[in-house]
């Protein structure tokens, strides 16, 4: 499944990051705790060159939290880089995130007095892994608009937020193409793509296969299942039986019965699922190496 976001505004976005980056100590990515590959741009790691990143796995409410602890301790490994779990739309999270930016700055930057040189940071992430949400519940006032759309900063600007760090708007990081397939399905499971811009069968399939391997006990808590269904279609169809997603004549409506189970993992009441491993990456890697 090939993605390609908004192609015409990369190169401007692209632009005014690298003009903006000499401003930036440190660089702070927001990535889909879900799917933290599948959502991390890589071009951010070529915009910042060897600063510090600090990689926030938001939404770990929704994440498998071994899978989560996994992906902190992979980017971990990498130099200068920490990785936290976070959840932005939790009531104080920003507020605790700031004294962890703060804490995480002074070692980065060999203990600067933060108090009179500032720790100045630059939040990076593609759409809808909840940079907005961050940046607004860190300035305390909606600032940021919350959404999908692409948008590109115009005047460089900056914020002192408490414990010695100032945080400087962030042009819209946009994705290029997404090559890997199995990202793109990711990503389009998550709702990182419109919905509109999504066969949503396919990706029902796609998410219904996953489950079925790797969680089939919160499949078979969730629709209150006696025994598995044998593949992803059967799942969907059981699904539509349970929910009553029937056309005339009693035939099962798959398209709603994908919009169920899409919209199930998406709110998190199937059970706390995330889409990757660092072993399904470096195993893919690998195999592509050898082809």
């Amino acid at each position: 499944m090939a993605i390609q976001w908004y192609p015409g505004h990369m190169q401007k976005a692209r632009k005014k990051i690298k003009e903006s980056m000499p401003l930036i100590d440190i660089v702070i990515e927001v990535l889909d705790a879900r799917i933290p590959y599948s959502s991390k741009n890589p071009l951010v790691d070529e915009l910042r060159g060897d600063r510090p990143c600090i990689i926030l796995l938001n939404k770990s409410d929704l994440a498998d939290p071994i899978t989560t602890k996994a992906w902190q301790q992979h980017y971990e490994r990498e130099r200068g880089v920490r990785a936290i779990a976070m959840v932005a739309e939790k009531k104080g999270e920003a507020k605790n995130l700031v004294q962890k930016i703060s804490q995480v700055a002074k070692t980065m930057l060999g203990n600067r007095n933060l108090e009179k040189t500032p720790a100045r940071v630059m939040i990076m992430g593609i759409p809808n892994v909840g940079k907005s949400t961050l940046m607004n519940g860190l300035l305390g006032r909606t600032l940021a608009k919350v959404g999908n759309e692409p948008a590109v900063t115009k005047v460089q600007q900056s914020t002192h937020l408490a414990n010695g760090v100032l945080l400087y708007d962030t042009p819209g990081m946009l994705w290029p193409k997404v090559e890997d397939e199995d990202s793109g399905y990711r990503l389009a499971v998550t709702g990182a793509i419109k919905n509109t811009a999504m066969e949503f069968e396919d990706v029902a399939l796609y998410a219904a296969s996953y489950f079925l391997k790797y969680y089939p006990e919160l499949i078979q808590t969730r629709y209150k299942l006696k025994q598995l269904p044998e593949d992803d279609i059967s799942l969907l169809e059981e699904i539509g039986r349970r929910r009553g997603a029937l056309r005339p004549g009693g035939h099962i409506d798959i398209h709603k019965a994908s919009e169920l189970l899409i919209g199930e993992f998406r709110n998190g009441v199937i059970g706390r699922i995330s889409l990757e491993t660092p072993e399904m990456v470096a195993t893919k890697k690998a195999t592509l190496s050898r082809a």
